[in-house]
């Protein structure tokens, strides 16, 4: 027991050398930012991140350790870097500069992430939530956006679906000056209000981050932004995005509406379909996943994700999108086929099955490995 209790005291040395190693590359991610920033060159170096995963494996590989660990830490070590370095970007870079914002819906978790977006920015910013200010909020806080005034530069309405499309067309009545723009993950039920703050003619934008709100990187992520026939007032909205690594998407709100009905309500019918048949399947959990395999460990973690969620929030995804119906059409019927290939013993047709499959997938780029 003596020899362990050194060995554990050994590695909590260890342990206290690495946070401090943190610390230090923390400190230098941040002088890298300004380095770059005064070079005019981007945050991210594809080239530059590629080597240094390749000098962190030759050096695993070199002293007897795990490539893949290897590999694995010093990209998680990347992305916070990167982190730093956008949110330093963008802290130096906004356009805020102690300009006013309003964010209607703002201690929700969505419009919390935009409060703190557009207050690194330098934006002023005030909240008008029927909630109450979670702890710590920092934030001038009304209960209803109505109860005062809207002349602030930028306002951002960052509420549930149903209720965005009310304020839309309330706010068309007030004409605000400033720039205004939705966060909605549907179009369908907010275009009256978009097109009354149009004609109103305000700076009216619609946009919808393909994110949540827990993302510190945006590197990798997208922002869309649905036409919503003021095209000053979308690129002043993209403008608030300069400084980051977001790819930025343009479209019209309907073949929005249209896209999203697969990309977010056909994955999440799915899941919610995958999770309600093991849940009605009589087998117990546990013992699932006591012989769980590769695809059914990352299927029941995209479903677990998406059962922690908001039913009201996915109802309406569902619900509200005039083509929502057509990729629940699509699911129901590959289901019937997989289903009858199998019953019938159809060894081809289900071989056509996933060769179409494969064939539709690979134009995503390279394959993933077979798993099972």
């Amino acid at each position: 027991m003596d020899a362990l209790s050194a060995l554990r005291e050994r590695l909590a040395g260890v342990d206290g050398e690495l946070v401090a190693l943190l610390a230090r590359r923390a400190e230098l991610s941040a002088r890298i930012a300004d380095a770059k920033d005064a070079a005019g060159l981007p945050t991210r170096d594809f080239r530059q991140e590629r080597e240094v995963l390749e000098r962190a494996r030759a050096a695993a590989l070199d002293l007897g350790a795990d490539p893949d660990l290897a590999e694995a830490a010093v990209l998680l070590l990347v992305r916070d870097s990167l982190t730093v370095q956008e949110r330093a970007r963008v802290a130096a870079a906004g356009g805020g500069d102690g300009r006013r914002a309003l964010v209607i819906g703002g201690h929700g978790r969505m419009g919390l992430w935009f409060s703190r977006f557009l207050a690194s920015q330098g934006f002023r910013v005030e909240v008008a939530d029927p909630a109450s200010p979670p702890a710590g909020s920092e934030w001038p806080h009304r209960a209803r956006w109505e109860d005062g005034r809207v002349d602030h530069e930028v306002v951002v309405v960052a509420a549930p679906l149903a209720a965005s499309a009310r304020i839309l067309r309330e706010l068309a009545g007030r004409a605000p000056p400033g720039l205004v723009f939705d966060i909605g993950s549907l179009k369908t039920p907010l275009r009256g209000g978009l097109e009354e703050l149009r004609a109103a003619g305000v700076r009216i934008a619609s946009i919808h981050p393909m994110f949540g709100p827990d993302t510190r990187l945006l590197s990798g992520r997208h922002v869309i932004f649905a036409d919503a026939g003021v095209p000053e007032a979308t690129a002043a909205a993209g403008a608030l995005f300069d400084a980051t690594m977001a790819t930025r998407v343009e479209m019209g709100l309907e073949e929005h509406d249209r896209l999203i009905a697969y990309v977010l309500g056909l994955s999440h019918a799915l899941n919610v379909a995958f999770f309600t048949a093991l849940a009605g399947s009589g087998e117990d959990a546990p013992r699932l996943a006591e012989l769980s395999s590769t695809t059914f460990d990352a299927q029941l973690d995209v479903a677990a994700l998406v059962a922690c969620d908001n039913p009201a929030l996915y109802f309406e995804i569902q619900h509200l999108n005039e083509f929502g119906m057509e990729p629940l059409d699509a699911l129901a019927d590959a289901v019937d086929r997989v289903r009858e290939a199998v019953a019938r013993g159809d060894g081809e047709a289900f071989r056509r099955l996933m060769e179409a499959g494969r064939s539709y997938l690979s134009a995503r780029g390279s394959a993933p490995a077979a798993s099972r």
